[in-house]
């Protein structure tokens, strides 16, 4: 069974830093692409990052370009997302997602980022 589980939100002042992690399991992790997509109370759900399987071609969404960067552990089963210079409006859940739009799509239950001061 797919697990993914993420942890290291909180609650940090504006122009702040986080660093997200997932842990990854129950799936040969090397082989997926994983996302991170974020969920703000009343709105929809926001792609934010992408990573392929390899480790390699990481993409953004324009709002966080610059600012957030994904990586991976293959090793480890592990995908992170380290956030920087955080602004208000990056306040959300932050979920790490197997196979973003595709059927075997799975999402993490998600780890808390608030940015206020």
């Amino acid at each position: 069974e797919v697990h993914l589980v993420e942890s290291g939100g909180g609650l940090v002042q504006p122009g702040g830093s986080l660093r997200l992690s997932c842990a990854a399991s129950g799936f040969k992790f090397s082989s997926h692409d994983m996302s991170w997509v974020r969920q703000a109370p009343g709105k929809e759900p926001e792609w934010v990052s992408f990573i392929n399987g390899l480790g390699t071609s990481p993409e953004y969404a324009l709002s966080v370009t610059g600012r957030f960067t994904i990586s991976r552990d293959n090793a480890k089963n592990m995908v992170y997302l380290q956030l920087s210079d955080l602004r208000t409006e990056d306040t959300a859940m932050y979920h790490c997602v197997k196979d973003w739009g595709l059927t075997s799509e799975k999402w993490g239950q998600g780890t808390q980022v608030t940015v206020s001061s």
